[in-house]
């Protein structure tokens, strides 16, 4: 998988179809382009749909919480791009694989990041972040391969993006940092911004 021009998924958990598409805009203008929309929201499948409609060519779009396989297939009928899971699923990997998509598991310990990457995944996603920590995704950075890319996930922020960045981690995934519930477009504007000035500066 080649990395995003920045690494960093949106996570719209809770956007309503009705919204979604302008939230979407938002996002792309203010540098973010990879967006998933997880599949416990409110009618998932149909805002995922329009944002494919809508920003598809441009933008990386998916679904998150997919757990099942059953669950692929239909994020793969959408025309999306990108499966995200809070687990470490290899039926999932593989079948997201075989449909052309990005996979990222969930992962937390050294036996499911590697057992994810046998079963093909094209990086890690560190979930909770919070819990695993800098340290701790340093420490299994030690044992993984270099072509590894990881993403930490859950309890990211603005404050705490440069000490990840400096333990090593390649994106994040950012979920009520940067969207919740009842949010405007101009809202997630203002957090997407700063969001993408604190990933600048780290990696600058």
């Amino acid at each position: 998988m080649t990395l995003a021009v920045r690494p960093l998924v949106a996570i719209l958990r809770g956007v309503t179809p009705d919204e979604v598409s302008d939230i979407g805009e938002a996002l792309m203008a203010a540098g973010i382009s990879w967006i998933e929309v997880p599949l416990n929201s409110p009618d998932p499948f149909d805002s995922i749909t329009k944002l494919v409609a809508r920003l598809g060519e441009k933008a990386v779009i998916g679904a998150g919480t997919v757990l099942t396989t059953e669950e692929v297939e239909a994020v793969a009928a959408t025309g999306a791009r990108l499966i995200v899971s809070p687990n470490m699923n290899a039926e999932v990997i593989r079948l997201s694989k075989a449909k052309g998509m990005i996979s990222l598991p969930g992962v937390f310990t050294a036996t499911e990041c590697f057992t994810a990457l046998d079963a093909g995944a094209d990086g890690l996603k560190f979930f909770p972040g919070d819990l695993i920590g800098p340290i701790g995704l340093k420490a299994l950075k030690a044992v993984l391969p270099r072509t590894a890319i990881t993403y930490a996930v859950g309890g990211v922020s603005v404050e705490t993006i440069p000490d990840w960045l400096a333990a090593g981690v390649h994106g994040f995934g950012l979920g009520s940092a940067l969207y919740k519930p009842g949010d405007s477009a101009q809202d997630v504007a203002v957090k997407a911004r700063a969001i993408v000035a604190a990933y600048d500066a780290g990696t600058n």
